[in-house]
C-alpha cells in the first residue's frame, strides 16, 4: 500500500508591504511595515524552519500597477507592492539565520544579461550552501519595460522564446563551463583552478551573444532549483521543458486538476512539484477562525486589489461596468492563467464577480476553520487536484504563519501528512530526494562536463 502524500509548504512572500492581500498593513498587529529592517526577515526565516517549511518563495516586480485608472495612484496609496525592495539581497542574511529553508527567488530573464543572473545565482547557492531556487519569469508589466527605457514588453508568446534561449546559455554557464574537476585548489604547485579544465561559453542567437567563461566554480546543485509560474498554454510548455516545481493559481478543485494533469503529462518523464496558492484563516474553533476572518476584512482594501488585478490581468478594471465582461485571456499581453482563473470560477467574468471573491483585498478566497477543517481540506487538495504542496500567503503578519506551524503543522503531522524532519542535502535533495544537481532528461543535465 502507497503511504499518503507528505504535504509541502512554502510562504508566498515579497519584500515589501502589501503582497497578495492588500490592506492587511493596517492591521493593529501586523509587522509587514518592518520589512525594511534584516531582523524582521531573518525572524521569518527562524519560524519558517521552526515549522519545516520546504522554502520561502520571494516573488517580485520591476515596475509599478498602473494600469487601474491609467496611473500608479491606487498602488502606492494602498502599498501594493511598493514600496519594494531586491529580494535576493535578503537571503544571505536569512540563510545565515537558518540551516535547511530553500529560498525561491523571482529574477525576471528579459531585463538582465544571462551572464549576470548566472553569477548572482552560483553566488547565492555557495552563500546558501544549496539552498537557492530561481522562480523564472519573463514579465507582465509595461510599467518595468519603460523603466528599463522601452516603450512596452514584448508579446506573451515572444517573451517565452526568449527565455528558451535564455535558459540554453545559463545552463551552459552553470553545467558546461567549468568541469568538476577543475578546481584544484593546489597551494604546493600554486594552482586553485586548471585553465584547461575552464572552458569559454560561445553563443551566437537570435537574441543574446555570449563569448565568456562562467565567473563562479561549482555550486552545490550548479543550476539553481527551478520554479516556474506560468499556466498559460505556452506557459506551461515552457514549464513542462524547464520547471522542477510549479506555482497554480487556485480555483474551483476540476478545473486546477485538469492544469495539474495537463502539466504532469507535459513534463513527463521528469518528475515535478506542483504548489497551489493558499490563504488560510485558522482557529482553535471554527467559531474562533470566522471571528479572526471578520477582524481583518475590517481592514482590507478593495482599491488596493482591484490595482493589483488590473496589472496582473493586464485589464482597466476602473474602465469596465457591472454587467461587462472582461475580456478573454487570448487578449491580454499580462498573466493570461489569471484571467482563465477568474473565468472558470465564475459563471460571467465580470468586475462585480472578481470583486465578490476579493474577500481580504485579493482576488483569492481564503479557506477558513479550524485546524482540523483546514487540514482535512488541504488534505483533499493533495489527494483528489494532485498537488503537492501550497504557496501560504500573508494576511497578518506573523499571527497568520505562526497559526501554521504551532497549529496547523502538528495536526497534519498527527495524520501522517507532514514531515517531522527535514531531509539531508541541498535544495534539490530535500525536495526530490534525488541527488543535488539536475538529472536527465532535464536540458541542463546535457550540458554538463565529465570529469
Amino acid at each position: 500500500m502507497t503511504a499518503p502524500r507528505e504535504i509541502r509548504f512554502n510562504a508566498f512572500d515579497m519584500a515589501c508591504v502589501g503582497h497578495i492581500q492588500q490592506g492587511m498593513w493596517r492591521h493593529p498587529r501586523d509587522r509587514s511595515a518592518d520589512y525594511l529592517s534584516l531582523d524582521y526577515w531573518m525572524g521569518l526565516a527562524r519560524l519558517l524552519e521552526e515549522g519545516l517549511f520546504d522554502g520561502l518563495f520571494l516573488a517580485d516586480v520591476l515596475g509599478i500597477y498602473d494600469v487601474h485608472g491609467g496611473n500608479g495612484d491606487a498602488a502606492i496609496r494602498n502599498a501594493v507592492q511598493v514600496p519594494l525592495l531586491d529580494p535576493m539581497l535578503l537571503v544571505p542574511a536569512m540563510a545565515a539565520a537558518t540551516r535547511n529553508l530553500g529560498f525561491g527567488v523571482t529574477c525576471n530573464l528579459a531585463w538582465e544579461s544571462p551572464a549576470l543572473l548566472a553569477r548572482r545565482f552560483s553566488t547565492l547557492d555557495h552563500l546558501t550552501q544549496g539552498r537557492i531556487g530561481w522562480n523564472i519569469v519573463t514579465g507582465y508589466l509595461d510599467s518595468a519595460a519603460r523603466a528599463m527605457g522601452l516603450d512596452r514588453q514584448m508579446a506573451h508568446d515572444d517573451r517565452y522564446d526568449l527565455a528558451d534561449e535564455y535558459m540554453e546559455i545559463v545552463y551552459r554557464l552553470w553545467e558546461e563551463s567549468w568541469a568538476a574537476d577543475a578546481v584544484k585548489r593546489d597551494r604546493a604547485a600554486g594552482i586553485y583552478a586548471d585553465p584547461a579544465r575552464v572552458q569559454r561559453i560561445r553563443h551566437e542567437g537570435r537574441q543574446y551573444r555570449l563569448d565568456a567563461p562562467h565567473l563562479v566554480e561549482p555550486s552545490p546543485q550548479r543550476t539553481p532549483v527551478l520554479y516556474q509560474a506560468g499556466a498559460s498554454d505556452r506557459g506551461r510548455g515552457f514549464a513542462a521543458r524547464h520547471a522542477e516545481c510549479v506555482f497554480v493559481n487556485g480555483g474551483p478543485k476540476p478545473h486546477v486538476a485538469k492544469l495539474v494533469a495537463d502539466l504532469r503529462a507535459r513534463a513527463a518523464p521528469r518528475p515535478i512539484r506542483v504548489f497551489v496558492g493558499a490563504t488560510l484563516i485558522i482557529g482553535r474553533t471554527r467559531a474562533e477562525a470566522e471571528a479572526k476572518l471578520a477582524e481583518y476584512r475590517q481592514h482590507a482594501s478593495i482599491e488596493g486589489a482591484l490595482a493589483h488585478a488590473s496589472a496582473s490581468l493586464g485589464i482597466d478594471l476602473a474602465r469596465f461596468g457591472p454587467d461587462e465582461e472582461l475580456p478573454e485571456a487570448g487578449q491580454s499581453q499580462a498573466i493570461r492563467s489569471n484571467v482563465e482563473a477568474l473565468r472558470a470560477a465564475a459563471p460571467r467574468a465580470t468586475k462585480p464577480a472578481l470583486m465578490d471573491r476579493m474577500v481580504l483585498g485579493s482576488r483569492q478566497p481564503p479557506i477558513i476553520g479550524s485546524v482540523e477543517e483546514v487540514a482535512e481540506e488541504l488534505i483533499a487538495w493533495v489527494d483528489q487536484v494532485d498537488v503537492d504542496g501550497f504557496n501560504l500567503s500573508r494576511t497578518v503578519t506573523p499571527e497568520c504563519l505562526e497559526d501554521v506551524v504551532r497549529l496547523l503543522v502538528p495536526a497534519l503531522q498527527e495524520r501522517g501528512r507532514y514531515k517531522r524532519g527535514y531531509a539531508p542535502g541541498a535544495y534539490r535533495e530535500k525536495l526530490f530526494g534525488a541527488g543535488p544537481l539536475l538529472a536527465a532528461p532535464h536540458p541542463a543535465a546535457g550540458w554538463r562536463r565529465a570529469g
